[in-house]
């Protein structure tokens, strides 16, 4: 009995192990012949997804010494100081009658303040062996419109200089310091044009205070816009490459360099909901840096190049192109013959996917320079070319009503001898805050006059439309007075910069 249970089992093994064969080769292979995953006589089937064709020549280990060993001599510490200053912020309140319940209450709302003295820490890159260097403009600033009155550098020999400012430009974060001497170690610019995602590439600075440092990462984005340039300049420009190479506070201005050692970028900020590295960082591409600092060393300023077109707000977010909004009649693109509702695809050369990419090509390039545009209407495709311009254009079309309309308020320019008196330029009078909108919301009263948006001084009504044609956000802060009180005032204000 014992034999012929055993026997059975037996069989019953053989049985399951050759239809367990059979139903493998069934379902492996298609009726051709060819098995799923697999190739057939060392042949890849035509309708594989293409990674092979793709896919960059070689399988060699990427090596990251070489570029350290290049970039770190270049790469120098930079550290800031600011002397302590009073900052005053008293509210007046128009409908208070005065008395002992005005002063209770003035204990809270009135800020008298002692900033202390300002320390700071970032990075910089040498470019010329006579000491030029570029970093971000927010590295050497003194927590404001200007600069820190003391700025020393560091090389990664251990030697110390004191540095003077050649100019900054707040709207794309970029500034330019100068070191005396000569035979200094300095980085090659590279194409930022040419990065692409999953490319290699090493953050170089001076993060959290520590000596020189290293990181590697990929190219995990382009032509990104997080908005952070706009806290410091009411027409920011950002178009960032995104990496995820650990950057942190002190590694900006730092370097981004290729694993050949050639600089890609100016590592400028982080994606940090903790305030420390989060997995994402951002650099400003060089191209758009080595336009900034040739212009700065050269003319101590900007000669920016402009288009004559603002955003569709509606679509400023956009990846499949810049949705063109608002035309400038007097501008290079209405010359050329693009109108409100065209989509640009390419400039030149270079595709563009996005407003920020459309921003971050054109500031790369020159007043008075030929491009090519490509762009979409109505699904159709069309190339004209336009000459650039060294001025944005009239907008005749945005006219102060519709800027009230957007504040929920009635402005006006102000007087010139009433801001003069108060020591501003110029600026906009808030004439009537209307019941519901935006200014309401906010403990702004009528008859104050906004001098900044951003930190960024606005003259006029015309000004203060520039400025917000040029966020991609709606959060704002607005700075001014009040005639016959003291000290400047900030309100935060949220919008919607959405059309109808």
């Amino acid at each position: 009995m014992k034999w012929k249970q055993l026997l059975l089992v037996m069989g019953v093994s053989a049985l399951t192990a050759v239809s367990s064969a059979w139903v493998y080769n069934y379902f492996t292979h298609s009726k051709n012949g060819l098995s799923i995953g697999q190739t057939t006589d060392g042949k890849v089937p035509v309708n594989y997804a293409g990674f092979f064709e793709n896919a960059a020549p070689g399988t060699e280990v990427t090596d990251f010494t070489k570029a350290a060993n290049a970039a770190v001599p270049a790469v120098v510490h930079i550290k800031t100081k600011t002397p302590a200053k009073r900052i005053t912020n008293q509210l007046p309140n128009r409908n208070r009658g005065g008395g002992m319940f005005d002063d209770f209450f003035d204990q809270f709302f009135t800020y008298p303040q002692m900033q202390p003295e300002q320390k700071a820490s970032g990075s910089g890159v040498l470019i010329s062996d006579d000491g030029y260097i570029v970093t971000n403009n927010h590295v050497i600033s003194d927590g404001g419109n200007g600069v820190a009155e003391e700025i020393t550098v560091t090389l990664s020999n251990k030697k110390t200089y004191k540095a003077k400012v050649i100019g900054k430009d707040p709207s794309s974060d970029i500034a330019v310091l100068k070191i005396d001497g000569t035979g200094f170690p300095y980085l090659i610019y590279g194409n930022s044009d040419n990065v692409k995602l999953g490319q290699w590439v090493l953050a170089i600075g001076y993060p959290l205070t520590l000596e020189t440092t290293v990181t590697a990462g990929i190219i995990s984005a382009k032509g990104r816009s997080i908005g952070i340039n706009g806290r410091q300049s009411q027409t920011p420009i950002e178009s960032f490459i995104q990496t995820d190479a650990a950057v942190n506070q002190g590694n900006s201005g730092g370097a981004l360099v290729t694993t050949d050692g050639q600089l890609i970028g100016i590592n400028s900020a982080i994606y940090a909901p903790t305030g420390t590295y989060a997995g994402y960082s951002f650099a400003i591409p060089v191209n758009l840096a080595k336009k900034i600092v040739n212009d700065l060393i050269k003319f101590g300023d900007v000669k920016r190049p402009y288009l004559g077109i603002m955003s569709d707000n509606k679509n400023v977010n956009s990846t499949d192109g810049a949705y063109v909004g608002t035309v400038a009649p007097d501008g290079a693109a209405a010359k050329a013959g693009i109108k409100k509702g065209d989509i640009i695809k390419k400039i030149n050369t270079v595709p563009i996917s996005s407003w920020s990419e459309l921003q971050g090509t054109v500031a790369s390039l020159n007043a008075g320079e030929k491009v090519d545009i490509t762009y979409k209407r109505e699904g159709k495709e069309y190339t004209t070319s336009a000459t650039l311009k060294a001025d944005q254009g009239t907008y005749q079309n945005v006219a102060a009503n519709n800027l009230g309309e957007l504040l929920g308020a009635e402005l006006e320019d102000a007087d010139k001898k009433m801001a003069q008196r108060n020591g501003a330029e110029g600026g906009i009078r808030i004439k009537k805050i209307n019941k519901g909108g935006p200014l309401s919301r906010t403990r702004m009263q009528e008859e104050f006059v906004i001098t900044s948006i951003n930190g960024m001084t606005v003259t006029s009504t015309e000004e203060l439309i520039r400025a917000l044609s040029g966020l991609s956000g709606g959060n704002i802060s607005l700075e001014g007075f009040y005639d016959g009180y003291e000290g400047l005032y900030r309100y935060p204000v949220v919008l919607s910069l959405e059309e109808e």
